[in-house]
Formats: C-alpha cells, structure tokens, sequence
C-alpha cells in the first residue's frame, strides 16, 4: 500500500509540474513557438505558422487535460468509490487523447527532422489510439484488470513530448549530436520507452498481486 502510494504520489508530482509548465511556456513565455520552429530548417511543406500556431494551442490544452484526466482516474479513491466520476473522467481522457493524435497528424509533416521524424509521430499516434481503444474495449468487456494494464500503456504516452526533449537534449549534450538529428533519435528512443516501461510496471504489479491472492 505505502509503495502504491508512493509511487502515484511521484506520479501526480512529475504530470503535474509537467502540465504546469507546458502551459506556461506554451501560452506565455513562447505563445509563438519561436524558439521551437527555429529549428525547423528545410520543410517540404509551406508551414502556414497561423493555423500551424492555432493547431499547437489546440493540441498542448488536451495532452494536458488527458495527463489531469489519466492522473485522477489512476487515483485509488477515484477509480474504486467514485464510479461514476471514473467512468465519465475516463470519457474525457480517450476524447482529449483523439483530439491529441488529430492535432499531431496535421503537424507531423512539419517536424523537426524531416520525413524520419514525420513517421515516427505518426507512428506513435497510432499506437496510443490502438492501445487507448483496447482499454475502452476490455472495460465493455468488463475486464476491469486488463483495462486498467491498458489505461497504464495508454497513459505512458501522455509523456512522449518530455520524453523526447529529455532524450534529444542528452544526445545534444552528451554526444554533440545537431538539434535535428538528436530530435528523430528522441521520437524513436521514446517509442522504445512507452511500450517498455509500462510492461515493467504491469509484471510488477502482478507479481505482487500473486501472494496477495494465494
């Protein structure tokens, strides 16, 4: 139990501070994106920076809602007491996740590093739909344990924009890489990571729930 608690209690620190300062840098600091598009260098495709800006405000506000919405259902209380508020917070996440893959599809195009990278957010974005779907469709099934083992998958993917930059810095930082270049390991090394690190979790949390049921 304690673990259990210390680990959401990671869990909500890191998505919250996360949230806090996507909305600040992306709505006050940099509301233009200055610094990011900079980057941008040799595009096939004519960047209309109005509707690309608008597109990005759109897409920033419902990976936010959907890291607020998995961290509240991931909350014990919430997903064993409240029903009815888990069910309806769960509604919420899976359409702000559409909204996030929608808005990441117009802007793939345009990413840095060019068609490598392009194919890699799209293949992200199909990922999180596929693994997000599945966990709609075993709660249906009312297979409460495998949903809730796919809302953890679904929900690592809530991290990808950190986990890219994260990554991409190191490879800056650490090997000289160009922004470019570490930008597309990023995208690449992170899908390795949120598929990874949430069956790490998942086997754990069976094993410990073994000697519990025995």
């Amino acid at each position: 139990m304690e673990r259990r608690k210390y680990v959401y209690g990671l869990l909500a620190g890191v998505s919250i501070l996360f949230i806090v300062y996507a909305l600040v840098k992306n709505y006050m600091i940099d509301p233009g994106a200055e610094a990011f598009l900079s980057h941008k260098t040799d595009l096939k495709r004519e960047l209309k920076l109005p509707v690309w800006l608008n597109v990005m405000y759109v897409h920033v506000a419902f990976a936010c809602l959907a890291m607020a919405a998995g961290l509240i259902n991931f909350a014990r209380r919430v997903y064993e007491k409240r029903r009815k508020l888990h069910r309806a917070n769960g509604y919420v996440y899976i359409v702000s996740v559409l909204i996030v893959v929608l808005t990441s599809g117009y802007m793939a195009p345009y990413a840095t590093g060019g068609k490598a990278s392009s194919m890699g957010f799209n293949a992200l974005n199909i990922l999180w739909l596929i693994i997000t779907v599945t966990a709609l469709v075993q709660i249906r099934k009312k297979r409460i344990v495998r949903h809730r083992e796919w809302m953890i998958r679904s929900y690592a993917f809530c991290f990808t924009n950190m986990m890219i930059h994260l990554i991409s810095t190191a490879f800056r930082q650490g090997f000289g890489l160009d922004y470019a270049s570490s930008y597309t390991i990023g995208i690449y090394a992170s899908i390795a990571l949120l598929l990874i690190v949430p069956e790490i979790a998942i086997r754990s949390n069976r094993q410990r729930a073994k000697p519990e049921q025995a």
